[in-house]
Order: C-alpha cells, then structure tokens, then sequence
C-alpha cells in the first residue's frame, strides 16, 4: 500500500468505520421489519435526526478543542421561548429568530469567556450554564409553554425545499458550513490546533481565548438554531425542552469520531454518528422496545465508542 493511500485511509478510517456501521445497522433493522427502508420512514429519520446533527456540529467544535458544553439542552430551552415571547410581542420573524440566535449565543460566549478569562474548567462552566439556561427559561415562560404561531414559523418544520423536508434542508446547510470552515479555513486549523496541543497553539501565535468564546459561542447559536426548528415542529415552546439533548449530542460527537481528548474530529464524522443514533432509536422504536433499554443501548454505544478512540490512540503511540 502506497504512503499516501495508507494516509487517506489514517485520517477518514473512521469516518469510513461509521459509515459501514450505520449500513449495517440499516441492513440489520430491514431484516427485523419490514416498516424500516420505506420512504416515509426514512424521512422521519431524517427530521428526527436534524435537531441532534445541528446541536452536534457546535458539539465537535467543543470537542476538538478538548472541551465539552453540558448546557446546549437548557441553551436550546432558552433560545425557544425567547423566540415564542418574541413572535408573540408581535415582532417580525427575521427579529424574533435573530433575537433567539443571538440569546443562545450570548449564553454560549459567557461559558467560553468563563472557561478563559475565569479559568474554569469547562465541565463546571457548562454544568453551571446548564443550569442557569434552565432558570432562565422557567423565568421568561412563567414556567408554561408558549404556543400558537404563524405559519411562517412552522414552515421551517413542515414545509419542504424541492420536496425535501425543511429540517433536512437546515441540516444540510449547517453541515456543509460547518464542514467548510473546519477543513478549509484558518480558524478551523486553529481549533484542531488548540485541541492538538494547546500551549504549542499559544507559543505560535494563536489567540487561544478568542477561538476559544467563537467555539463555545457557535454550540449556543446553533443550539438556539435548533430550538428554532423544535419550536416550529411543535408549534410550541417549552422551558422543560432540550432535557438530555447535550448527551445526545455527545454521543453523536463521539460515535461519529471526535476525540474526547482533542485535536480529532470532523463534522463528516458526527453527521455519520448523528444518523447511526437517529437509526437506532427509530429501529429500537419499530421494535416495540422499551424507552428504558434504548437508554441502556445508547448509552452502551457511548461507551463502546470511547473505548474505540481509547485503544486507537493507544496504537498509535
């Protein structure tokens, strides 16, 4: 094998892991049931799947700086009623999602400016945001969900682009960014730099405490993106939303290839682990299985999937 084939296949080996995994994990639930590979069926995966991709991609950011956000579930609660108490002050939509957009990533700047300027380490930071985020909400909806709006809203769930659904739509263009400026642009160098080997990233000349708050500001703005489309699927607002989506959204992260050591990781990669989740869950659900050993699957595949990074890197060495 050639250097630079054995290279290729190095640095998208997992990607190419997970990409095999999830076809035959779809292979194993078409043999299971039959309800499985219809067109209907894959396209509620597909929505399902949409509001854990677009909170994952802030995830691997965080991830691949070696940090981890555990508030992106109460951002996202957050983010909803701020939108629902806009539209319903009678605010334009373009006002209303730019407030709720700019809501989460104001809260996600503060983590990243606590984590350093604070020097906190981003568990704390981010379990202590979660908290707060949550608080928040309960405040702004008096503890009630906040329903009833216009069309316009939830179009961005129910209506479709070319025939493809709305979320998916979303999605895609979140993915593709996000992929972009992590490959392609000099932040995204900096970012697989910080989580590389962070004091080497400093002594280059890399401004460690402003990709740092962009990182963590980007996870609250795309979680808010993804209170913006859970808001319009449900028709609803609600301040108890987003319970657990952070450990979703890790796992999607961390199955999908992103190191929880740092330095590794693509948006390709979480999309794949994205998916994988949104199959298994909605197989479990074909299935008949209980809610409670889905959690025990999922939370298996975690570990399962750290185990993997674990015993690479050791291989490595």
């Amino acid at each position: 094998m050639s250097t630079s084939r054995r290279e290729w296949l190095l640095l998208h080996g997992r990607e190419l892991g997970g990409i095999g995994g999830l076809i035959l994990l779809c292979f194993g639930l078409w043999i299971l049931t039959p309800y499985f590979l219809t067109v209907s069926n894959l396209v509620n995966v597909a929505q399902q799947t949409a509001i854990n991709a677009i909170i994952a991609v802030g995830m691997t950011y965080v991830i691949i700086t070696a940090g981890i956000d555990l508030s992106v579930g109460s951002i996202l609660a957050f983010s909803g009623v701020i939108l629902a108490r806009a539209l319903n002050a009678d605010a334009p939509l373009p006002v209303a999602l730019f407030a709720a957009i700019g809501a989460g990533a104001a809260l996600g700047v503060v983590n990243g400016m606590l984590i350093t300027y604070g020097r906190l380490p981003p568990f704390i930071s981010t379990l202590g945001m979660m908290s707060v985020a949550r608080g928040l909400a309960l405040i702004v909806s008096d503890g009630r969900p906040i329903s009833g709006f216009s069309e316009s809203l939830r179009f961005l769930a129910n209506g479709d682009l070319i025939g493809i659904p709305m979320p998916v739509v979303i999605t895609g263009i979140v993915m593709i960014a996000g992929q972009f400026c992590l490959k392609r642009t000099w932040f995204g160098r900096y970012v697989y730099a910080i989580g590389g080997n962070e004091e080497a990233a400093r002594l280059s000349g890399i401004n460690i405490t402003f990709v740092k708050v962009a990182v963590y500001g980007l996870a609250g703005a795309l979680s808010a993106l993804a209170a913006i489309v859970l808001t319009a699927r449900l028709n609803s607002a609600q301040p108890t939303a987003g319970a657990m989506y952070e450990l979703d959204a890790i796992a999607a992260t961390v199955i999908g290839g992103s190191s929880l050591m740092g330095g590794e990781g693509s948006v390709v990669g979480t999309l794949i682990g994205a998916l994988i989740m949104g199959v298994l869950r909605n197989g479990l659900n074909l299935l008949d299985v209980s809610s409670f050993v889905q959690q025990t699957v999922i939370g298996s595949a975690i570990i399962a999937a750290v185990l993997i990074d674990m015993a690479i890197k050791r291989r490595r060495v």
